[in-house]
């Protein structure tokens, strides 16, 4: 089968580049140890559900549910598997599943090891991920299949000519929770009509329990005292530090909280050179030094969720490359979001742009105009931040939409 095939071959590039690629590599060493850690670790005697997340954000679009099936279903395990570095070694350690590992590649030997290993009682697939074999297998063996949050959009392969082969796998799925009305309509171009549920997206739930259990950061707090404003920028590219920097540089009313997409030490000094007003890098912080600082690096990981609550204005970088992070985490404390161009594919980002709570930045001279607006008028700010929040408010409850149907299955 040419699937396979396409499978194998991507595997086999994988392993050849992996000494000289980061994440090949780290893929590479992950699945040499994916199958020892099911014999190791597998009960033969308990009852498994799997969820499989691509990477870290569609694991935290899947957690919501996780976490419920958890808490109301003890007598079930929970298998979680990524496919991605970026989720897997960020998350090999959640306490909130029995296994975790990396999915072996889709290759019908690997799949048989599997389902060899691991008889799951359920599978949720969280947004994009459509394994052929995997899924495949979950039909021979009567292992109910559920696609959580999932999207989708007219330039996928499934709605080209040239993917209508492909498209079969999505029959393959029991039942899909989709994101929106037009991930409906173009399931039900391919006669996908009976099994589709929409729910909206389960990150809204997730940024809701984010925002009720964050954490109180003593030194953030020191920080910002007394600070007329505070613009947190999130998840930012070197391209969105170009416009944040030296609008920071030139308005001393400011405090910045600058948490970098990427920590390396080569980055941190490369943003360092370029701020001319006091700094701080976080894990260096102190009362004393956090508090004569104007601008907060923040060099490590896990905090930024609970740190966009002591923020007045939000970016979330990312726009000017591959794509916007996670809006919805800094929307939810009611704070106005600006992001870069790249946000056509983010519903969110969509909506929010056009109720007026988020605004999208193309240069310099809009970025300037807009944050010297928005920090200029407190009012304004805040009712721009109210848009935010109350739509995330709104869009809440795929979670319980999703398990409430499962019920029935359960």
């Amino acid at each position: 089968m040419m699937y396979s095939l396409a499978i194998f071959l991507y595997m086999l590039a994988v392993i050849v580049v992996s000494p000289f690629h980061k994440k090949a590599g780290a893929i590479v060493r992950g699945h040499i140890d994916t199958f020892k850690i099911l014999r190791e670790k597998i009960d033969r005697n308990a009852r498994y559900v799997w969820f499989h997340a691509a990477s870290l954000g569609e694991f935290e679009q899947g957690r919501p549910l996780i976490e419920r099936f958890r808490r109301e279903h003890p007598e079930y395990k929970i298998l979680l598997t990524f496919f991605s570095p970026s989720g897997y070694e960020v998350r090999k350690n959640y306490e909130g599943a029995d296994v975790i590992c990396y999915l072996p590649f889709d290759t019908p030997g690997n799949v048989m090891s599997f389902f060899r290993l691991v008889r799951p009682e359920m599978a949720f697939f969280i947004k994009y991920e459509f394994w052929w074999n995997f899924l495949r297998a979950c039909k021979h063996y009567n292992i109910p299949v559920y696609s959580i949050s999932s999207i989708f959009r007219a330039n996928k392969v499934f709605f080209k000519w040239y993917g209508k082969g492909y498209s079969a796998v999505l029959r393959l799925v029991d039942h899909f929770f989709v994101q929106d009305e037009e991930s409906a309509r173009l399931l039900s171009t391919l006669h996908i009509t009976d099994n589709v549920t929409i729910v909206g997206d389960t990150r809204f739930d997730r940024v809701l329990d984010i925002q009720a259990k964050s954490r109180e950061l003593p030194l953030v707090e020191t920080f910002g005292k007394d600070a007329k404003s505070i613009f947190v920028a999130g998840s930012s590219w070197p391209q969105d530090e170009e416009l944040i920097i030296p609008y920071f540089n030139n308005h001393p009313q400011m405090k910045l909280i600058l948490a970098p997409h990427v920590i390396d030490e080569a980055h941190l000094r490369h943003i360092e050179s370029k701020l001319k007003r006091p700094f701080v890098r976080y894990t260096e912080a102190n009362e004393a030094t956090v508090a004569q600082a104007d601008c907060l690096i923040i060099n490590c990981f896990g905090l930024l969720s609970s740190i966009y609550r002591y923020g007045n204005l939000a970016y979330v970088g990312g726009g000017f490359g591959a794509g916007i992070h996670n809006v919805p985490e800094a929307a939810v404390y009611g704070i106005p979001v600006l992001f870069g161009p790249n946000n056509k594919g983010f519903r969110e980002a969509q909506d929010l742009l056009r109720m007026g709570g988020c605004f999208e930045i193309t240069g310099q001279p809009l970025f300037n105009a807009l944050v010297d607006k928005l920090t200029g008028n407190p009012r304004l700010c805040a009712k721009k931040g109210a848009l935010c929040r109350d739509y995330i408010k709104s869009n809440a409850g795929a979670t319980e939409t999703i398990f409430s149907t499962l019920q029935l299955d359960v």
